[in-house]
């Protein structure tokens, strides 16, 4: 039922159905709960309806505030009782065009029409200011879109007295603001509307009926972006694409055509489509989206077709290749397993209807593209929003790097029959510190995306971190691992709260991307010192059973933790005793503390 909620959108069909997908999506476990205000600057009530449907599909039960009709700004800048109660996760701007209350006119001179550009954006700016520094979390607003008229034509978006013209310097000033101020997100509704069409965007009768600044169709898309966003801020996203080969990265079957007649290139029509969306592919590689093959195939047939002179991708670009006669449900269950990913971390890329419904039925959770004909192929990834980005860290844009050297560390590990032995060849070194500037983003990030090796599961904000780095009631620290294959980048978080002579560990994660090699009892040592240096005598860890975590239920026993309390629903709470001698645990990573 919930393909209703997949790009591209039946408005109709949502809305008739809203309350039934409601109903199903309310039921599914392990959800969210993360509460939102929708500060509008024109009705919101249908945006917010298809926003929660959205939320629920990717794991967020949300909670809305909802402001009265077009009092964004007084909310924003002077508040109120019931926004200031409500203490929101999210904010969310809803304005538009509308929202421009004065425009340039033909008579004005350039300074006055500067001038009115300043007041505008002085406007917003203050919004955002006062928002940022009374809430400390995530704001989203929309950029401006085109009027669905243009008074001088096409010199409408040249000259100064244009609204075009004046639209695009206040998304470049948007977009500035965006760049240069934390935990700030544009939804860019001018591409959302230029992607539907101006014509479908707007729907006048509505807005003068309803005052809702867009049509009908336009609802769903607009609350599908916002949500992108926020499933994206709180670690939501998909990180791999598995693929087909045939007729799904070139056209034509390699064990039956040969790699020498596969459709692929500029020659035809066809083969320039495949070739683009290798190159969309590519893209996404580079940013960090790990790209797996999954394919029926014989093994040296599948690497011939990777060995073609006009293939875009070639094997290095992969992290895992499954060619083979077996299941592709199997396939990319072993494949995430591999990885150390949970399956709904995958999009599933293929031709045949008949695979993609079996890895529907067989994975749950992973994500299974419909697709049609190969020059759509790119669009359907693209504005699935999969992989919205909200940032691009150091570690982003290395990741595909880090899982190939994991390919070989698993490779390495093969040929020792000691395990000791092997942790000892990898050559390990960990910078183990508090947390610094340069990583907030990446530790936020790792908050909010890791669910197995996370004993507590809480999520945090840029904001909240930095703030928590600045409180001397709290220890927190980051632990960041190399060795002789490369650098893991930033891989481990804890968190300990002071209370009295005990430090309270409310976050304990680490990127399952470094399991079993003892990155756990560094940081483990390191946290105890820290504590010790507070002169405290207990560690008190706690942790909290989630559908994803059960890989840590005895994480606290291992380390030497004394079992206190254990709650109906599996919370327990565990107590390690620091003023006596403590063993040190790590013995197989050099680590450089500060």
């Amino acid at each position: 039922m919930t393909k209703l909620l997949s790009y591209p959108f039946d408005s109709k069909l949502l809305m008739r159905k809203q309350k039934e997908l409601r109903r199903v999506l309310l039921a599914k476990e392990g959800l969210v709960e993360k509460r939102i205000a929708v500060l509008g600057g024109s009705t919101t009530h249908d945006i917010i309806g298809m926003m929660e449907l959205f939320l629920l599909e990717n794991g967020i039960r949300p909670t809305f505030y909802e402001s009265g009709y077009a009092r964004f700004y007084e909310d924003a800048v002077f508040g109120n009782e019931e926004l200031d109660a409500f203490k929101p996760d999210i904010v969310f701007v809803h304005t538009s065009s509308h929202n421009i209350s004065v425009w340039p006119e033909i008579d004005m001179g350039p300074e006055e029409i500067n001038e009115l550009f300043d007041q505008t954006i002085e406007r917003f700016e203050d919004m955002w200011t006062n928002l940022a520094g009374k809430f400390r979390c995530p704001i989203v607003q929309n950029n401006i879109e085109y009027v669905p008229y243009r008074i001088l034509g096409n010199l409408d978006a040249v000259e100064i007295h244009g609204r075009i013209n004046f639209i695009n310097r206040l998304n470049a000033r948007f977009a500035k603001w965006a760049q240069t101020h934390g935990n700030f997100f544009i939804n860019d509704i001018n591409w959302q509307s230029a992607d539907l069409g101006l014509s479908k965007w707007h729907d006048q009768s509505r807005w003068y009926l309803y005052k809702s600044a867009l049509s009908l169709d336009a609802v769903p898309t607009l609350a599908f972006n916002v949500a992108n966003i926020i499933k994206s801020l709180f670690g939501k996203n998909k990180k791999v694409i598995a693929l087909d080969l045939d007729n799904t990265l070139w056209g034509g079957i390699v064990g039956d055509d040969g790699a020498e007649n596969l459709d692929l290139g500029m020659e035809t029509p066809s083969g320039q489509a495949y070739t683009d969306f290798q190159k969309y592919l590519k893209c996404l590689a580079r940013r960090g989206i790990l790209l797996g093959i999954i394919s029926k195939n014989e093994e040296a047939a599948a690497k011939s077709g990777l060995d073609h002179p006009q293939m875009i991708l070639k094997e290095d670009d992969f992290v895992s290749i499954k060619a083979n006669w077996l299941p592709k449900s199997q396939n990319l269950i072993a494949m995430a397993r591999e990885l150390s990913l949970l399956p709904e971390s995958f999009v599933f890329v293929d031709d045949n209807p008949a695979e993609r419904e079996i890895v529907t039925q067989q994975v749950p959770g992973c994500a299974v593209l419909e697709l049609d004909t190969v020059e759509n192929f790119v669009t359907a990834v693209d504005c699935g929003g999969y992989f919205e980005a909200t940032a691009l860290s150091h570690d982003d844009l290395k990741r595909n790097e880090m899982y190939r050297n994991n390919a070989m560390r698993v490779k390495l590990q093969k040929s020792f029959s000691d395990y000791g032995e092997y942790l000892k060849s990898l050559d390990m070194h960990a910078e183990i510190k508090p947390f610094e500037a340069v990583y907030m983003g990446r530790i936020a990030q790792l908050t909010n995306k890791s669910n197995q090796f996370n004993l507590t599961t809480r999520r945090y904000t840029q904001q909240e971190v930095e703030a928590i780095a600045a409180d001397d009631r709290y220890i927190a620290i980051y632990g960041a691992l190399t060795d002789k294959f490369g650098d893991n980048g930033v891989v481990a978080i804890s968190i300990g709260e002071l209370k009295g002579d005990v430090c309270e560990l409310v976050l304990w994660l680490m990127s399952c991307r470094v399991l079993k090699r003892d990155m756990e009892y560094a940081m483990m040592d390191a946290m105890v010192d820290a504590a010790r240096s507070k002169h405290t005598r207990m560690v008190r860890g706690i942790y909290i059973p989630t559908a994803k975590n059960t890989m840590v239920k005895d994480f606290y026993a291992t380390m030497g933790f004394t079992k206190i309390s254990e709650d109906e629903s599996g919370k327990s709470v565990w107590e390690l005793d620091i003023a006596d001698d403590y063993v040190r645990k790590n013995k197989f990573i050099a680590v450089n503390v500060l």
